[in-house]
């Protein structure tokens, strides 16, 4: 298993736990623009390269 697939399984987890609300906040700034937990699962879904830094990120902060 690659590092991005177990970073993506991690997220997956925790987003399937976030109260639907939840999910509307923003969780992280990304090229000075907010980003919500959906935002960043859409980027996953379409496996971006934008979805990487993303991932990386919320594994620095802690959150997956």
């Amino acid at each position: 298993m690659t590092k991005n697939s177990d970073y993506k399984e991690r997220f997956y987890k925790v987003y399937e736990n976030l109260p639907l609300g939840i999910r509307e906040e923003t969780v992280l700034v990304i090229n000075g623009e907010p980003v919500t937990w959906k935002v960043i699962k859409l980027e996953i879904d379409n496996n971006t390269p934008l979805s990487s830094e993303m991932l990386n990120k919320l594994i620095s902060l802690g959150f997956i």
